[in-house]
């Protein structure tokens, strides 16, 4: 409660500054490490901590590669983005397709956009519901409510400058909680072949449990827990250029690089946050692995029992896998400690959760309201706008708070990846081509480019196609853009 109260401290500070919408979407005086900050904030959420241990629980090593993926997104974003983002003089990515390619293809985008964003949203409140009934002992409905409403408390005064600035405190304190965690289970287990063992043994211990999980022989076992493909190259890998690529095309970590005072700082600050990215993923990897070999969950408890099957002892039960993270802090960490280390992971998930907002609400506001205001020829003032974007912030997470009720269980991770593949599939070619090819594509392709990428994603994700889902929507939206490539005339000779 002391690491919340702090985070929420220095928010509130930082908003005491905000005067007027742009400043608290864009900030427009950060530094370095504040852009990091903020983007940190914003990537090292529910997904890839809780989600990472989640993953890492039911499929090994596979699961670095959310935060490896968010890692290459932000160098990316710093290397190849942030100089033309910034030249571009826009406050929001669908702003700078809008430029180039019209109205009709902002409100569209815009539409989709708020899908991907909206689901990474759901997961950071399952994510904060799995710590607060962890921890508290709540039901599922309340710890979604209390989840819902301390994202919005964080991030409703302060907004892009609250975010940098908790990012700084969160950036610390979760480098903090990261090593403890690593260490403590590199020494608890016996390194990497003591976790290797401890999967081993309740495997092979249980033929129950194998069965359920269909492994059928020690190398499934392995394969399953040791692989960095376990789900398979193609599925793996598209959900690592789901990551990549989604970062560039989320408005939340945009906002970040426009926060900069300069594009240098801008730059640097993503590549700062690319370089911390992967070792957040790998201690939650190896936690995840831990609890592997020592837990099994209520489900599989109740599987095995039906077989007949005893159970081994010194074997502990959870109730799902999202509590893999906070079961291991509650019962292998001192108190004191574990307090601190969850009060970390709750910062970060509220942190998170508070920069998808924001960016969702941004969006909302400019992009979808702010064009049906021109097409009456009215204008909102500043102050308007902020008050129209801190109530579209309310309903965003009401909203969310309702969806993740119905869609507890799913793997966290997995909504993970989706949001980040839609929104790439959405908007990465008209914004990449307003950017560095303008005028080369007819607005009317774009336009139809970015439902039917969406579609064939959601379609090839629906009907289980080879691969991962975002190879399939990236292809479709790019073939429909390449069909519209304007054909200049070819001056006289002479």
């Amino acid at each position: 409660m002391l690491t919340v109260a702090l985070l929420l401290l220095v928010s509130w500070m930082s908003g005491r500054k905000v005067k007027d919408a742009k400043t608290f979407t864009t900030g427009g005086t950060s530094g370095s490490w504040m852009v990091c900050g903020a983007l940190l904030g914003t990537l090292a959420g529910g997904q890839s901590t809780i989600g990472t241990a989640q993953l890492a629980f039911c499929y090994g090593l596979s699961a670095w590669w959310f935060t490896i993926g968010a890692g290459l997104g932000s160098l990316v974003l710093g290397l190849f983005y942030a100089g033309p983002l910034r030249r571009s003089g826009c406050s929001t990515l669908l702003e700078v397709v809008s430029r180039e390619y019209g109205r009709k293809a902002e409100t569209v985008g815009s539409i989709l956009f708020l899908i991907g964003i909206f689901i990474s949203i759901v997961s950071q409140v399952l994510s904060s519901s799995a710590m607060l009934t962890s921890l508290f002992g709540i039901h599922l409905v309340w710890a979604a409510l209390v989840s819902a409403v301390l994202i919005m408390l964080l991030v409703l005064f302060g907004g892009i400058r609250s975010a940098g600035a908790g990012g700084i405190v969160k950036l610390i304190l979760l480098y903090i909680s990261s090593v403890v965690a690593g260490v403590v289970v590199w020494n608890i287990a016996g390194g990497l072949l003591g976790l290797k063992e401890g999967i081993d043994r309740v495997y092979l211990d249980t033929p129950g449990l194998a069965n359920f999980n269909d492994l059928s022989d020690i190398e499934s076992i392995h394969h399953r827990y040791g692989s960095p493909f376990a789900r398979g190259f193609f599925k793996d890998m598209g959900g690592c250029l789901s990551l990549v690529l989604g970062v560039v095309c989320t408005q939340s970590y945009a906002l970040c690089i426009w926060s900069a005072s300069s594009t240098r700082k801008a730059r640097r600050g993503a590549l700062l946050c690319s370089l911390f990215m992967p070792i957040i993923g790998a201690a939650c990897t190896l936690v995840g692995l831990y609890m592997r070999g020592h837990y099994i969950t209520s489900s599989e408890l109740a599987a095995i029992q039906r077989m007949g099957e005893a159970v081994p002892t010194g074997l502990g039960v959870i109730e799902g896998t999202a509590l893999a993270f906070p079961v291991f802090v509650l019962e292998h960490l001192p108190d004191w400690l574990g307090g601190l280390l969850l009060g970390t992971m709750l910062i970060n998930i509220l942190g998170c959760g508070s920069g998808l907002s924001l960016g969702a609400s941004t969006i909302l506001v400019r992009d979808v309201y702010g064009n049906l205001k021109r097409r009456k020829s009215t204008t909102a003032s500043s102050l308007s706008q902020l008050r129209q974007t801190r109530l579209s912030i309310v309903g965003i997470l009401m909203v969310a708070f309702i969806v993740a009720i119905l869609f507890n269980g799913t793997f966290i991770n997995d909504l993970g990846f989706l949001s980040l593949g839609l929104r790439a599939v959405a908007i990465l070619f008209p914004l990449s081509f307003a950017l560095w090819c303008p005028e080369r594509f007819q607005s009317s392709r774009i336009l139809l480019a970015m439902p039917v990428g969406v579609a064939a994603m959601l379609l090839a994700n629906a009907i289980s196609l080879p691969g991962d889902a975002v190879y399939y929507g990236l292809t479709a939206s790019l073939l429909v853009i390449l069909t519209g490539k304007k054909q200049h005339p070819t001056p006289d000779a002479g």
